[in-house]
């Protein structure tokens, strides 16, 4: 409600200001001196003994400093105005609806007039003498008046008449008014400048004077009323939908012409804003009966109206003073475009056909890019072209998902017999979706505007890659789509595997190194091949040929060096799976079958150390990681027979040992050694073996005995490696079978070997032995305390356990940080062991 005062108003404001400005800075100034010879005074007081106190502090002069204020004198006069508008509005209602029956028709309509014509003249008064805000709150409250006005006229004049259509006349005749009194107001009020000012200073001020009215107030209220006049008349004469669409339409369209005239900034706000509330209302009525219809004629008429709603948002983006109004304005005429012309083809064209009618009409949008229309409108329309052909490929997305994740359904039904053709083996627990015959259409469509864009260098690679994958989904889906045999369904997915990787390959080459297409095209080989072998599983023999296929196909990609670190594994992990189908079909136990699958590590141990050799680090970890998973599912196949499952960790332990003999896999030797120990102990247990000392021992000697050695000639050698192997041989199977063992013959034995080694480790200082033999003696003092600490526990009521750990949370929280500090210590100090 702050009113900018005329130029000469303003002046003398501003002058003021000045004045006030200089007797604060003089003030300021003599406060200084003031300062300065204090500091002066006090500084040669300091050197003469006895010299007098501070003198008091120079009394400042009355108004030299406001007090701080928090509230502005603008707000306050706002706050003032509006809380006095508000008043002065309520009680003009009440005495209108509370306080009429007491005057008689004569009476009301003088008052009402006089207070009227009183309010609505007095904002120009007001003016004239530079009272800006208030002039804007007094014509606030004469508007009001004036619907009250209205009102009551209704009341006595017109009460027969309907409140709709009266409401509409109403609402178009106070629209009219009020903006006849804000442009009246403007010419009414003189606009003078003070002094002689220059000709570009009168340039200025008479620019700001016509893109400013006097009143702010009352045309942007005309605009906000003018909203409502044809509404309310389409709804009292009871039209029908469409003529409210057409209504809410030419609306829009003259809200879009006041936004885009050069009046002053909150007309121009009401303006966008009504047209885009209004616009939005019209486009979803009009989409509505365009696409609800059941036939071309009934569904003309909504498509004439989304072509209206796309002319007016056409003419606006062409006439927008912003590059971004315009943008997004020509972005929803394009839709508006396509929304109407798919609607009337809906109606026309089978049902599977109108994804694709609408597609096309996106896409023929992209003609506008060679149109003279100003480059933000053409931007706009290509968006709303992008817009249609997003939506088309996301109308797809449900088949691509269907033939990818179908086949998953025969993992637990493998082999159970040959389909009737490809789209019975993948959507055999999912039903057919009767549209999906014109999904491979829309996704070559779009795959062909990419393609043409990256060939353009329109946003490459993005455009290529989009284009790459695309492609390979309107390939993948067309034989679910037509429905082809079963066998020739196999036949095509391998072939779309082969041409993926030739497709990586021309990539590779022709960028001298991965890039973005090469990758895709690789990834897509290997989603497809996954799908292939999940789709193979219908039969035994397709199982078989085709893993063996791809296992072959993926071996001989992986010859080539730009992208062995993904087809490698991927060969990998296909003969692995075509080891389990092997075994499976030759009737093989799954712990035999394990011993099938353990082929693969040993040929990714080879394939890494070439790959090693070859400088392919990165192949070299893909490959490991690939042979690693293989034996993990060897062993998790070889678990139910303990036999079986140590020559299944022995084997590994070779091939991990294998690994250990190249300089950077050195730390896989630790490893190899746990392999072995524990195919040492498994085997054992297979022999149901009470007494394993007898058979560890031996080889705890031995190892024992060669780790000294190892030593004596290299004293640089951790303890771990010279003598952890030799200890744990025994120490561990030790402890297994004393915990089944009843007797007290071998914990007094163990507990002894242990106190000796943990002694020998604390005299040499050594780290294995003490860390080991303490852990063994702790536990076999815990075996021997088992029985007691039952035997107390059961004596104990039952809330005694919980009170003791609760004091031993209490123990521990207490004395957290001196445990902490215990254990760093402890670490350090076993850290300093060799």
């Amino acid at each position: 409600m702050t009113n900018i005062p005329p130029p000469a108003e303003e002046l003398r404001l501003l002058d003021a200001e000045l004045r006030q400005l200089d007797a604060r800075r003089a003030v300021l100034l003599r406060r200084r001196e003031w300062l300065v010879h204090v500091l002066r005074t006090a500084s040669a007081q300091r050197s003469v003994p006895g010299a007098g106190q501070m003198p008091p502090v120079w009394p400042v002069a009355p108004g030299a400093a406001a007090p701080r204020t928090e509230a502005t004198a603008p707000g306050v006069q706002n706050v003032l105005l509006l809380l006095g508008g508000i008043l002065l509005t309520v009680a003009a209602i009440a005495f209108t609806l509370v306080g009429w029956g007491h005057l008689g028709i004569t009476g009301r309509a003088l008052v009402l007039a006089t207070v009227t014509l009183a309010a609505l003249s007095a904002p120009v008064w007001l003016l004239r003498r530079g009272l800006g805000s208030t002039a804007e709150a007094v014509a606030a409250l004469g508007m009001a008046l004036t619907v009250l006005d209205a009102y009551a006229l209704h009341e006595v004049a017109f009460d027969g008449s309907g409140g709709l259509g009266y409401a509409a006349a109403a609402s178009a005749v106070l629209s009219a008014a009020w903006a006849a009194y804000g442009a009246a107001a403007g010419l009414l009020v003189p606009r003078s400048d003070a002094g002689s000012p220059t000709r570009s200073d009168r340039a200025r001020a008479g620019a700001a004077t016509a893109a400013r009215p006097a009143l702010r107030l009352p045309l942007p209220c005309a605009v906000v009323t003018a909203q409502v006049p044809l509404l309310l008349w389409a709804l009292a004469v009871d039209a029908g939908p469409h003529t409210l669409t057409a209504v809410l339409l030419v609306t829009a369209a003259a809200d879009t012409v006041v936004a885009l005239r050069p009046a002053h900034a909150p007309v121009r706000i009401v303006g966008l804003v009504g047209a885009c509330v209004a616009g939005a209302l019209g486009v979803l009525s009009a989409g509505w009966l365009c696409w609800s219809a059941s036939a071309p004629g009934a569904a003309a008429p909504g498509a004439a109206l989304l072509l209206l709603a796309a002319a007016i948002a056409l003419a606006a983006a062409r006439y927008a003073p912003k590059p971004e109004v315009a943008l997004c304005a020509s972005l929803a005429a394009g839709l508006c475009l396509v929304a109407g012309a798919g609607g009337v083809l809906r109606a026309w064209l089978p049902g599977e056909w109108t994804v694709p009618g609408c597609l096309a009409l996106g896409i023929a949008l992209l003609t506008a890019v060679r149109t003279p229309l100003p480059r933000p409108v053409r931007q706009g329309v290509v968006g709303a072209s992008l817009v249609v052909q997003g939506l088309a490929v996301l109308w797809t997305l449900p088949l691509v998902a269907g033939t990818l994740l179908g086949p998953v359904a025969l993992i637990e039904r493998p082999w159970s017999g040959t389909p009737l053709d490809i789209r019975d083996a993948v959507f055999q627990d999912a039903a057919w979706a009767s549209y999906a015959t014109a999904a491979p259409l829309v996704l070559a469509a779009v795959a062909g505007v990419l393609a043409l864009a990256e060939r353009r260098a329109v946003r490459r690679p993005a455009s290529g890659v989009g284009a790459l994958v695309l492609a390979w989904a309107a390939v993948v889906v067309t034989p679910v789509v037509l429905e082809l045999p079963y066998g020739a369904g196999l036949v095509a997915d391998g072939a779309v595997v082969v041409v993926a990787l030739g497709v990586a390959e021309r990539a590779r080459r022709g960028t001298g190194g991965p890039s973005a297409p090469a990758l895709t095209a690789v990834v897509l080989a290997l989603v497809t091949s996954v799908t292939l072998a999940l789709v193979s599983l219908a039969t035994e023999a397709g199982t078989i040929a085709v893993l063996l296929a791809l296992a072959a196909l993926f071996a001989v990609a992986s010859t080539r060096p730009g992208l062995v670190a993904f087809t490698a594994p991927a060969a990998l992990a296909h003969a692995t799976a075509l080891a389990c189908a092997a075994g499976a079909s030759a009737g093989l136990r799954p712990e035999h079958t394990a011993l099938l699958v353990l082929v693969v590590p040993a040929v990714a141990a080879l394939v890494a150390a070439r790959a090693a050799r070859a400088g392919r680090s990165a192949a070299m970890v893909t490959v490991e990681a690939a042979g690693a998973g293989a034996a993990l599912l060897a062993l998790a196949l070889a678990v139910t027979d303990l036999p079986v499952l140590a020559s299944v960790l022995a084997l590994c332990g070779v091939v991990t040992a294998g690994t250990a003999l190249r300089p950077e896999r050195r730390r896989a030797g630790h490893a190899a050694a746990a392999l072995f120990l524990l195919a040492a102990w498994v085997r054992l247990a297979a022999w149901e073996v009470t007494t394993p000392e007898a058979y560890t021992l031996p080889v705890s000697v031995a190892a024992l005995a060669v780790g000294h050695l190892r030593r004596r000639r290299d004293p640089s050698v951790s303890s771990w490696a010279a003598h952890g192997a030799g200890l744990s041989v025994t120490l561990v199977p030790s402890l297994l079978a004393m915990w089944g063992d009843p007797h007290w013959l071998r914990p007094l034995l163990l507990g002894t070997a242990a106190l000796a080694v943990t002694l020998v480790g604390a005299r040499s200082r050594l780290q294995a032995p003490l860390v080991l033999g303490g852990g063994t003696l702790a536990l076999v003092a815990l075996h021997e305390l088992a029985p007691y600490i039952a035997q107390v526990v059961g004596v104990l009521p039952r809330w005694a356990p919980p009170a003791l750990a609760g004091l031993v949370l209490l123990a521990l929280g207490a004395t957290y940080e001196q445990r902490l500090r215990d254990a760093r210590r402890l670490r350090e100090a076993l850290g300093r062991l060799h």
